[in-house]
């Protein structure tokens, strides 16, 4: 008797905390209405097409499908075929991972040094500089101008250059080598990459706060390294945390570049990447249910990789 007298007091506290902290957040959300308002159109659309199918490829990545007959379950059968039975998928973890350590953080590099450069020029020749330098990034037709680049008969640029200067004798297929294919795709890959992270860096140090610099000065910053390590990036955190994500995602998810230079599937598979893997048994084979194993599989390496790299960017200026 005496334990359930004492529980009883202790419990009613916690009851009526929670209770008004379930009125505080009522009471703020209908203070704020008007901005959930203005922000349902996104959420509703983005739980629709991102949230929902994120849900219902995890769930189906445990059932056979081949978009005909009615979703067998079939339990981790999905997940043990890829990991221990899949050759091919093994090939395109070792390829998608020695492309992400590449182009990951040398894009990532490139993209804020080309940023810093160009926002230290006058605001009409930073539009301009901005523009040239993100235009690769948004052009359509720019994998026709790196096959005719990468030709693999004597009008290709590269091998007639090499022809008539003497390197070579005869044309190089540059394109079905296996010993080529990875690194021209890497290449075209960093060539490409100053697309929104770049964007986002030039608007980030936009908004740096110059009393900052002014005051940091005053307390003994004495050359532009220590300023941008004490001051710059300690105060685009945001922006570095957004082109950090932005830049894993493309960096692990190549599969555009890939198709268009070396085909679906590539010379044993020197091209081979986890989305062309996904692309091929979900879009060509129509086994909806292991393409979602391999989705998910995806989709946890980003996330881990995503935590690490939000790790790492709070210690930045520390």
């Amino acid at each position: 008797m005496q334990a359930e007298t004492t529980s009883q007091p202790a419990t009613r506290p916690a009851r009526e905390a929670k209770t008004s902290r379930r009125m505080l957040i009522w009471r703020e959300m209908k203070k704020n209405k008007h901005h959930y308002v203005l922000l349902s159109p996104y959420m509703i659309l983005f739980f629709l097409f991102t949230v929902i199918p994120v849900v219902f490829s995890l769930i189906l990545s445990f059932f056979y499908f081949n978009m005909l007959e009615f979703p067998r379950f079939v339990g981790w059968q999905n997940y043990s075929r890829l990991l221990f039975n899949d050759d091919v998928f093994m090939i395109a973890v070792k390829n998608t991972f020695l492309f992400a350590v590449i182009t990951g953080p040398v894009s990532y590099v490139a993209c804020f040094l080309f940023a810093w450069i160009i926002n230290e020029l006058s605001p009409k020749v930073r539009a301009f500089m901005t523009l040239v330098f993100y235009a690769p990034s948004i052009s359509g037709n720019v994998y026709f101008i790196w096959l005719i680049f990468f030709s693999g008969d004597a009008y290709g640029y590269l091998n007639g250059f090499l022809i008539k200067y003497g390197f070579i004798m005869a044309p190089i297929q540059w394109l079905t080598n296996e010993k080529y294919i990875l690194p021209i795709i890497i290449l075209v890959q960093l060539w490409l990459s100053l697309g929104t992270s770049f964007l986002a860096f030039i608007a980030g140090l936009q908004t740096v706060d110059k009393t900052l610099i002014e005051a940091g000065a005053v307390d003994g910053i004495k050359n532009r390294w220590q300023e941008l390590w004490f001051i710059t990036l300690p105060s685009m955190r945001p922006q570095l945390l957004f082109g950090a994500v932005m830049q894993i995602t493309a960096s692990f998810a190549v599969a555009d570049i890939s198709i268009a230079l070396a085909g679906l599937p590539s010379v044993n598979y020197a091209a081979h990447t986890i989305v062309t893997h996904l692309i091929d048994y979900g879009t060509i084979r129509f086994e909806m249910g292991y393409a979602s194993a391999i989705a998910t599989v995806l989709f946890a390496i980003m996330l881990g990789t995503n935590l690490l790299t939000q790790k790492l960017i709070r210690k930045v200026g520390e």
